[in-house]
């Protein structure tokens, strides 16, 4: 993680297809104030001899089960059942609507099938609504 320049860098053999990438945090400005958050966390853990890899944790020690705060956050936040995929789902739908490159999106998300990517990019009823408003303008109707 490097703030200055405002990059994130996964490491080959650390994500779940093995491939290395590199997410540009740019003016994403809520992220941006949580990493910043979890590097004073990580300097603070580092001044009492506690080295820590990982940019989320508890205590310095790996998180590997996050069923129990998952489940507790969703509540809180008024959406109780969420998955974690559907986060994956939700930032792939914001890309789209963003004009961003189905292929960009997919460096972002770490797709490496298009097909698999657009099971992601769900088409909503909104979706349908600006699509016909937008065909009608085209057709000067």
């Amino acid at each position: 993680m490097d703030l200055k320049v405002g990059e994130v860098r996964l490491d080959p053999n650390t994500t779940k297809n093995a491939d290395g990438r590199l997410f540009v945090i740019g003016p994403l400005r809520t992220l941006r104030e949580l990493l910043e958050q979890q590097w004073v966390e990580h300097e603070a853990l580092k001044k009492r001899g506690v080295i820590c890899p990982w940019v989320f944790h508890r205590n310095g020690k790996r998180i590997k089960i996050i069923k129990h705060c998952w489940d507790t956050a969703c509540k809180l936040a008024g959406c109780p059942g969420r998955i974690p995929h559907d986060l994956r789902r939700a930032a792939i739908r914001a890309m789209v609507r963003a004009g961003i490159s189905e292929h960009t999106a997919m460096m972002m998300s770490g797709h490496k099938t298009a097909s698999v990517f657009r099971r992601y990019a769900i088409v909503s009823t909104q979706d349908l609504i600006e699509a016909a408003a937008k065909l009608a303008a085209a057709i000067g109707q």
